[in-house]
């Protein structure tokens, strides 16, 4: 643990910086929107069109997240959930998932924390209420199945486009869509979050606590079993790497066979860009 964090702490603070960004995105947009005051809310009284601005807006977050020299060189994972579907593919280390999970938690609630500071009151009505993640109207189970099959196809997409030569630069957009439909589509009935340290990120500021057990649960269930149904049909071995986006020349501490894939870039004399990439040991 110690060796890794000596070697890879720069990653794991990207990965806290991001999803620490992405929480500030979801919080201050969350209270543009949400909140009773702002001229939105007045001009858009229709709770769907705000959840799809609000889609549109966290999607392009996370797209640029994904896009960003930061999310190039961590692989954008920013939930501990994707990190436990890359462990169990054997694509990342235990320290550096251990710390990927450890950073992605602490930096979220900094996040939320920041925003808390400047925007107190605001972020705390019970209109935004921290942008916490809670079950709808359905209740608990219905939440439950809703996140489970969210996190189900996001990550079953990621995988096969992320492992497709032709598609591959383009996961980062398929991830940001899928995040975007989510909350257009499914918050009204788990909050829509994908995500436990994102819920962690609002519940402790917050003290909501319900139903807590269906966000760290669900989103790693689901995750999980999209990527038994990958590896049943495609293999393993057509898992290449932990990275969302690849086709850079950023460093990997993943164990990566990107090149395998045929995904690299090409020079006019037909041969591979040079530190395109950069396995770990």
């Amino acid at each position: 643990m110690r060796e890794a964090l000596g070697s890879h702490w720069p990653e794991y603070l990207i990965e806290a910086a991001g999803l620490g960004l992405f929480m500030v995105s979801a919080c201050v947009f969350g209270i543009a929107l949400f909140h009773p005051s702002p001229l939105v809310v007045r001009g858009l009284p229709d709770p769907f069109v705000r959840r799809v601005l609000m889609g549109l807006l966290i999607g392009l977050t996370a797209v640029l997240l994904i896009y960003s020299p930061w999310g190039q060189r961590s692989g954008a994972h920013f939930n501990p959930a994707t990190t436990l579907v890359f462990w169990r593919l054997g694509k990342i280390g235990t320290p550096d998932a251990v710390w990927y999970a450890v950073a992605q938690t602490a930096g979220g609630l900094a996040g939320v924390l920041a925003v808390a500071a400047a925007l107190g009151g605001l972020l705390a009505d019970p209109a935004v209420d921290y942008v916490v993640t809670v079950p709808g109207p359905a209740g608990a189970a219905a939440a439950f199945v809703a996140e489970c099959a969210i996190t189900f196809i996001l990550m079953g997409v990621v995988l096969c486009v992320s492992n497709t030569a032709r598609l591959a630069r383009g996961t980062g957009l398929f991830a940001g869509a899928l995040v975007a439909i989510s909350i257009a589509l499914e918050a009204p009935i788990s909050g829509m979050s994908m995500n436990p340290a994102r819920t962690l990120a609002s519940a402790i500021p917050s003290g909501t606590w319900t139903a807590l057990w269906i966000y760290l649960t669900a989103p790693p269930l689901g995750m999980l079993l999209a990527a038994q149904v990958y590896v049943g049909r495609r293999g393993i071995a057509r898992v290449f790497c932990a990275k969302l986006h690849h086709a850079n020349a950023r460093p990997c501490i993943f164990r990566c066979r990107y090149p395998e894939m045929g995904a690299l870039p090409r020079r006019a004399d037909g041969n591979l860009e040079p530190a395109a990439f950069r396995p770990s040991a």
